[in-house]
């Protein structure tokens, strides 16, 4: 029984800042993506043709759709309404499908190992999942 007082107290005091949470979710995603579009200027970026033999047009869009879409899973939040919701679902898919690529073309050693479930990237593809399945819908 005490257990569950405290449980609803503390329920009642963090209530207000539910809301909160998504965002924390969602500037970090955006920020990270932002960071490694970022890393790979100028376009077309010559490490990626260097390191994976991309050609000049996809060194050029690899970078490009991570600042894209990190600034617009960000951005998209705050637009409280069916514009919001679907740029968050179409920012979300562009990083859950490359972060899908990255897993192909950079890390195929690391499938269902502790390399993968110990690494950065599981994470953010699991919060671009996250904002895919969920969009803007925070509450129910």
């Amino acid at each position: 029984m005490m257990l569950k007082n405290i449980d609803i107290l503390v329920n009642k005091y963090l209530f207000g800042f539910e809301y909160i949470a998504y965002y924390l979710l969602r500037f970090s995603l955006g920020i990270a993506f932002i960071i490694h579009g970022y890393q790979a200027l100028p376009v077309p970026s010559q490490n990626l043709m260097i390191w994976f033999g991309l050609s000049p047009a996809t060194a050029t869009l690899v970078p490009l759709a991570a600042i894209s879409s990190g600034l617009i899973i960000i951005i998209s939040g705050f637009l409280l309404n069916s514009a919001g919701n679907l740029l968050t679902r179409l920012s979300s898919a562009i990083i859950v499908i490359y972060m899908s690529c990255a897993f192909y073309i950079a890390h195929q050693d690391w499938f269902f190992t502790q390399a993968l479930f110990t690494s950065e990237q599981i994470f953010l593809f699991t919060l671009g999942l996250f904002f895919l399945l969920k969009g803007n819908h925070t509450r129910k």
